[in-house]
């Protein structure tokens, strides 16, 4: 599941990340078809309207998404196969699961806390830090689908990087909203790119209480990092109990 750091100035990655998508959907419209070989970068410039360096910025997240290869003596040559569509963004849980239903998120806590040694680990995090830290459930058609735990990098770091993020966090859609939808949304613009682990693993008392399950019950426990560049904003552990919607793995940059 897709579900990431380059210390960037964000407004100046903005046409970077415009011209990217233009560039993927080239290839996926046959402009640039699979296979062939790209115009060089003063021609391609040319062609795309853009200065060659923000062609250069663009075409290295092409090669580090594997849409394009590099080779010496040969250039730039369009990847025979490209991932399907999605794969180019995160996803928040709760459209992942819903799969365009409805999908109700209600939060049980918003709050700030020490770091935990899992927040420290994924977000590279100073001991003495106080980070939010959210948990949330999300419901499937009227049924417990997702237990969400969720661990924002430091207030400093968002509001370098995505302000826009920070704000949204003490809003009103702070109730109703997982951290990361509201993450995404402000992101929108930037590379944002996910890393996810999945485990198999059993409920416990706490959590199954929460799901309405038993807590022995089986259950898959995601652990999802988001990054701008090299920079961690958010970690987040989703719990899924038996019987909740398949959840698409395959969405990963």
């Amino acid at each position: 599941m897709n579900m990431a750091g380059r210390q960037p100035t964000p407004p100046r990655r903005r046409p970077v990340v415009a011209l990217y998508e233009r560039m993927i959907e080239a290839i996926r419209d046959g402009t640039y078809p699979p296979g062939s070989t790209l115009p060089t970068e003063p021609r391609l410039a040319a062609e795309l309207g853009v200065s060659r360096p923000a062609l250069r910025e663009a075409l290295i997240l092409l090669q580090e998404d594997g849409a394009i290869t590099v080779r010496r003596g040969v250039g730039r040559t369009v990847s025979p196969h490209l991932p399907p569509r999605g794969f180019e963004y995160l996803k928040p849980v709760e459209q992942l699961l819903s799969d365009g239903g409805h999908a109700v998120t209600t939060a049980l806590a918003r709050a700030y806390e020490e770091p935990t040694d899992f927040s420290t680990q994924h977000l590279l995090l100073p001991g003495t830090s106080r980070v939010r830290f959210w948990e949330s459930l999300i419901e499937v058609g009227g049924l417990p689908a997702c237990l969400t735990q969720e661990w924002a990098a430091r207030d400093e770091t968002l509001a370098e990087l995505l302000p826009e993020a920070a704000e949204a966090f003490d809003g009103p859609a702070a109730r109703n909203s997982s951290m990361l939808r509201l993450l995404l949304e402000a992101g929108r613009a930037l590379p944002l790119t996910g890393s996810s682990t999945i485990v198999a693993t059993t409920l416990g008392r706490q959590r199954g209480e929460q799901l309405g399950r038993p807590a022995d019950s089986p259950a898959v426990l995601v652990i999802q990092v988001v990054r701008l560049d090299r920079t961690p904003l958010l970690a987040a552990k989703h719990m899924l109990p038996p019987g909740a919607p398949a959840l698409p793995v395959w969405q990963a940059r």
